[in-house]
């Protein structure tokens, strides 16, 4: 999942046409909700994987290796580091109709 991410989201913010943002919904605060909801999904996601891939190397024991093992938690922080933040993430698949949606009370309309 990360490594198609990073390929095709930058990692910096970009300057957006507003109205592409609510082209599909026609309120803008609408497509930030759904958008804001979404990153949120996605920064859970990635804290989980993260903190289940750094959990592989908790020990009780002090030994040799602790070191070595430094370096690779360390490694994996950074490589979560220069990830894409969710809100970048949940913008682009927003905007290439990646995310389902619905809104309950326009529905009952």
């Amino acid at each position: 999942m990360s490594n198609t991410i990073k390929n095709v989201v930058p990692n910096s913010t970009i300057t957006r046409d507003v109205r592409e943002l609510d082209k599909e919904t026609d309120n803008i605060y609408e497509s930030i909700v759904i958008m804001s909801k979404r990153a949120n999904q996605i920064a859970n996601n990635m804290k989980e994987e993260l903190h289940g891939k750094l959990a592989e190397f908790a020990s009780s024991n002090d030994n040799l290796e602790e070191v070595f093992e430094n370096r690779e938690q360390i490694e994996i922080s950074k490589h979560y580091e220069r990830m894409p933040k969710p809100s970048l993430i949940a913008v682009d698949e927003f905007l290439n109709d990646k995310i389902f949606y619905r809104n309950p009370s326009k529905e009952q309309n």
